[in-house]
């Protein structure tokens, strides 16, 4: 294969944005963004969206493209993202994609199951049902129309749980029964170059990205969203927190505390997911020059 896609995951804060640009600038190429929250044109201090100076130095796709009341999922992800590399590759022989959401890089890498555009509505039923009633009924109702789903699903997850509801009432068919795990080998080259740093560096570096992105306007920004909260995009951390806080369900200072605390989950949560993938080469980010080189044998070999 004489194409190749340079992907380059890890957890939030670890520093991929500043280390794909610089990879794309070396290969003369552009950026394919997998952060999911950062699809929305909304959500944009919540998200850390790449700075201006980076977006405008590489070309970047799928940074604020859709509004937070428009359905994406990563079967939509994977099927644009292809087109969009059938047209790049036409004059590049590389590509690099980052981002911190494993789901859809690893759509993009190996497919995903074939499985069909829900209805909006059914999302919405959901997300009011828990809202409403909890999760202890969306486990119920999951238990009687999917058992087998049931079985295996993390029943402490209401996010899975609704996306197998909303996939049996728009189609009347089990989730369980589109879950093939079938891996689709694609006609271009993949490498993947994880990046990752010691435990007290990342949660560091969250820590001050939170108060950096308070400084920035976050609180002001969430203020702007908080009458759309029930939709799905805006159920992410460091939104979340703050709605409480605007409802009076907790402080400001304890609402601060816990967006850096979720941070340092989902940061554990992707690197949990990415550590089963022995297809990624692990850098530091300072690993720039190593980084070069590894994709460079690579491409040769």
């Amino acid at each position: 294969m004489n194409k190749f896609l340079i992907v380059i995951p890890g957890p939030t804060s670890v520093g991929k944005s500043e280390l794909a640009v610089e990879v794309a600038d070396h290969f003369n190429t552009e950026i394919i963004s997998a952060d999911s929250r950062q699809f929305y044109k909304e959500m944009i201090i919540g998200t850390a969206v790449p700075s201006d100076i980076l977006l405008k130095r590489v070309k970047h796709h799928f940074i604020r493209f859709i509004s937070v009341k428009e359905y994406f999922s990563a079967s939509l992800f994977e099927r644009a993202v292809l087109d969009l590399l059938n047209d790049l590759f036409t004059t590049r022989n590389v590509v690099v994609m980052t981002g911190g959401s494993g789901l859809y890089i690893d759509a993009v890498c190996t497919g995903i199951d074939d499985i069909p555009d829900i209805d909006p509505a059914e999302r919405e039923k959901y997300n009011r049902k828990y809202e409403a009633e909890g999760i202890e009924s969306l486990r119920r109702e999951l238990k009687l129309t999917d058992p087998d789903y049931y079985a295996k699903v993390d029943l402490r997850n209401h996010k899975r749980i609704i996306r197998a509801l909303e996939i049996y009432g728009t189609t009347g068919k089990k989730y369980s029964e589109f879950l093939t795990n079938k891996k689709v080998e694609r006609e271009f080259g993949i490498i993947k170059t994880g990046l990752r740093r010691d435990r007290d560096d990342l949660y560091a570096r969250i820590n001050s990205r939170v108060d950096g992105m308070l400084k920035a306007g976050l609180e002001d920004e969430a203020r702007s969203l908080a009458g759309l909260r029930h939709l799905n995009p805006l159920k992410s951390v460091g939104y979340t927190e703050l709605f409480d806080f605007f409802e009076g369900k907790t402080t400001r200072e304890k609402a601060v505390e816990l967006i850096k605390r979720n941070t340092r989950r989902y940061a554990k949560r992707q690197m949990t997911w990415w550590n089963r993938d022995d297809e990624i080469r692990w850098f530091h980010p300072d690993q720039y020059r190593d980084i070069i080189n590894y994709i460079e044998e690579k491409q040769i070999v």
